[in-house]
């Protein structure tokens, strides 16, 4: 069964749609989530509140649009608004050992000296994006993690298109800054 069936299923009271819809994006989400919220709770929460949301208004849902891509939009708004929400919110990305747990299965089949590496890598980028502000570490997810273009963004975003490019701007620069990474000179 595609999302699009069981979008419909969900919007003639068939709960069963939103269980397929969980089984196959819950994970993505969470990991979107996490990425910019830093907390591993409040990313579960986020996804979950998401899919409720989306549940109770499954039957506006636009269904010549792509379930991923709206869904996943709405995470990331929703985890900048639970970011924006709790300033006393812990911006560790060390918490949730889950997050990486496909990556290490991926990195198994290369030599202990490249995953030594690669983490070590992992590691710097992911506390490098957990440095920025919540705004940035949204916008480098939805360019880099969404693959969402920049007309995306500033329609998920509601800000204008040079906003978005000023936005992925800051945040590669201060990636770069925070890394140690310079830039090559052309």
């Amino acid at each position: 069964m595609d999302d699009l069936e069981a979008v419909r299923r969900l919007k003639h009271g068939d709960i069963g749609g939103l269980e397929l819809l969980i089984a196959r994006y819950q994970a993505k989400a969470v990991r979107t989530a996490y990425l910019v919220t830093c907390d591993a709770q409040a990313a579960e929460e986020v996804v979950q509140e998401a899919f409720i949301r989306f549940y109770e208004r499954a039957r506006q849902f636009d269904e010549s649009r792509a379930f991923e891509p709206y869904f996943l939009r709405m995470v990331v708004h929703a985890a900048l608004n639970q970011v924006e929400h709790e300033s006393h919110a812990t911006l560790s990305l060390d918490e949730d050992a889950g997050l990486y747990k496909i990556e290490r299965l991926l990195a198994s089949a290369s030599p202990v000296e490249d995953q030594v590496e690669y983490e070590q890598l992992k590691h710097a980028i992911h506390t490098a994006i957990g440095a920025l502000s919540p705004r940035l570490r949204a916008v480098a997810v939805q360019r880099y993690y969404l693959e969402m273009s920049e007309t995306e963004m500033s329609a998920a975003l509601d800000v204008a298109p040079g906003t978005v490019k000023w936005l992925l701007h800051t945040a590669r620069s201060r990636l770069r800054t925070l890394l140690g990474w310079q830039r090559s000179e052309e």
